[in-house]
C-alpha cells in the first residue's frame, strides 16, 4: 500500500471528485526540494573537471548552473504524495492535519498500471552526494569533449531537462524516515501532458496545481475508483464520527469501502487549544 495523509477538505476532492492534486514540488516541506539534486550534480562535474585541470569550463559550468537554478520555477516538478508507512505518528503530524485528518491506502500495484507517459509514480531517494549518477558523467563527457563548450549547446540543454525532471525524486537525507513514493509530473518538457493547471484560492495566497481524473485512469484499465483504495483511517485526533463517513461514503457511490474504514491506533497527544 502507498499511504496518502491529508485533511478531509481534500479527501473530499480525492473521494467525492475523483480528483487527485499534483502541488508544485517546491512549495513542499523540504525548502531544498530540487536544488539538493542539481547543486550535487554541479559540484560533482565541476570537481571532475577541475581534477583535469579544466579550470575555465569549470567555471562556465557552475555559471549555467547557477543560471539554470535562478529559472527553477519554470522547471517546477508537481507531485502528490504518499509514504509507506502506516499509521505513522510523524505522517500524521506533518501531513495529516496534525492527526485531525484522515489517510487513504493506495494499491501500489494499481497505482504502477495507472501511471504513464507524463506522469510517473517515483520512489524518493534520500542523499545529497551524487557523484555516482549517471548524469554526472554525461555532463562531463559531453564538456570535456565539445572544445568550444556553450550552454547553448542542444545537447547541454537536454541533460538539463533530464537533470531537472530527475531532481523531483531526491529529497535531503534528514527526511529519510518518510519512506516517500510520489506520483510526479514536469509539465515543462512533456507534450503528452495534456491536463490543464487549476488554481487553489484561500485567504492566504493562491496555488497552482495539476488536477488528475481518477476516474478516467481507472477508466481505462476497467477497474473503479473503489478498486484503487485499500484502507481508509481516521486520524488519531480526529473528531470525524464513523457512520457520518459510512453515510458519506454510501451517498458518493462507494458503499464497497464503507468496511475499509478503521480508527487510527497512533496514541498521538490532542493539540492543545
Amino acid at each position: 500500500m502507498l499511504y496518502h495523509y491529508t485533511d478531509f477538505a481534500a479527501f473530499d476532492g480525492i473521494i467525492r471528485c475523483a480528483e487527485l492534486r499534483l502541488n508544485n514540488i517546491l512549495n513542499m516541506n523540504d525548502a531544498a526540494e530540487m536544488r539538493l539534486f542539481m547543486n550535487g550534480i554541479c559540484k560533482a562535474v565541476i570537481e571532475k573537471l577541475n581534477l583535469d585541470g579544466e579550470t575555465e569550463k569549470s567555471k562556465k559550468t557552475e555559471s549555467f548552473f547557477e543560471n539554470e537554478m535562478e529559472e527553477e520555477f519554470h522547471y517546477s516538478a508537481y507531485a502528490a504524495c504518499f509514504s509507506k508507512y502506516r499509521d505513522d505518528a510523524a505522517q500524521w503530524e506533518r501531513y495529516g492535519h496534525l492527526g485531525q485528518g484522515v489517510c487513504i491506502a493506495f494499491q501500489e500495484d494499481l497505482m504502477q498500471k495507472l501511471v504513464g507517459g507524463a506522469v510517473a509514480l517515483q520512489e524518493v531517494y534520500y542523499q545529497e552526494d551524487m557523484r555516482e549518477h549517471r548524469l554526472v558523467d554525461e555532463f562531463y563527457q559531453l564538456i570535456k569533449k565539445t572544445r568550444k563548450f556553450s550552454e547553448h549547446l542542444p545537447e547541454f540543454q537536454a541533460l538539463m531537462n533530464d537533470a531537472w525532471v530527475q531532481s523531483a525524486a531526491f529529497k535531503h537525507p534528514s527526511f529519510a524516515s518518510e519512506r516517500e513514493f510520489r506520483l510526479v509530473v514536469s509539465p515543462f518538457i512533456s507534450n503528452e501532458f495534456a491536463v490543464e493547471p487549476k488554481y487553489h484560492v484561500s485567504p492566504e495566497r493562491i496555488k497552482k496545481y495539476y488536477p488528475l481524473d481518477l476516474n478516467r485512469m481507472c477508466g481505462k484499465l476497467n477497474l473503479h475508483l473503489s478498486d484503487l483504495v485499500g484502507e481508509i483511517i481516521i486520524g488519531p485526533t480526529s473528531s470525524q464520527s464513523l457512520p457520518i463517513l459510512q453515510d458519506y461514503l454510501s451517498d458518493c457511490g462507494l458503499n464497497v469501502l464503507k468496511d475499509k474504514i478503521s480508527m487510527s491506533d497512533c496514541p498521538l497527544r490532542k493539540p492543545t487549544s
